[in-house]
């Protein structure tokens, strides 16, 4: 329901369509320090994070392990430049808490694309909004200090600061 609920704000889809979306779908569950995906294995499913909280992060050319960002509830997580071509990540996607997410193969996701008109506009709106929210995530880690990004990840994240380690 909460992807159905996500997509509903970019876009209109009748019954039908939702039914479809629901019989692809398949909900699954990471408890706490599992991967959704890790750098150079393949990764071969769409997913979107229901609940919990997922890290992003990679390991710098000293070995040390860099947080690059948080992905936090109805976020979709889509892998690659196309969703025809298999991706292979050079970072890690950790969950930090339990989480719950929904998940579609490969293949389910081009079916949907394919059998709803108007999926492909959907989508790109989502990803519009992702890639406004990155840049601006960016923009202000660029141009504030460690004392001004910790306050404002506070602001942006209330119930994140008491979910995961601080480290």
């Amino acid at each position: 329901e909460k992807i159905i609920e996500y997509i509903l704000q970019f876009g209109n889809l009748n019954k039908q369509q939702i039914d479809l979306i629901k019989s692809k779908a398949t909900e699954i569950e990471l408890r706490k320090d599992e991967f959704y995906w890790e750098a150079g294995k393949t990764v071969k499913q769409i997913g979107f994070l229901t609940d919990g909280v997922l890290r992003v992060y990679y390991y710098n050319n000293k070995g040390e392990e860099i947080t690059r960002y948080f992905i936090d509830e109805n976020h979709l997580i889509l892998s690659g430049n196309t969703v025809d071509e298999f991706y292979t990540p050079s970072e890690y996607l950790q969950a930090i808490t339990d989480c719950k997410m929904v998940v579609f193969s490969k293949q389910d996701w081009i079916d949907i694309s394919e059998t709803i008109i108007g999926w492909d506009n959907i989508l790109q709106k989502i990803i519009a909004k992702h890639h406004t929210e990155k840049l601006k995530r960016r923009s202000d880690l660029v141009s504030q200090d460690a004392t001004a990004r910790y306050l404002d990840f506070i602001e942006k994240f209330p119930t994140l600061a008491n979910r995961i380690p601080l480290s």
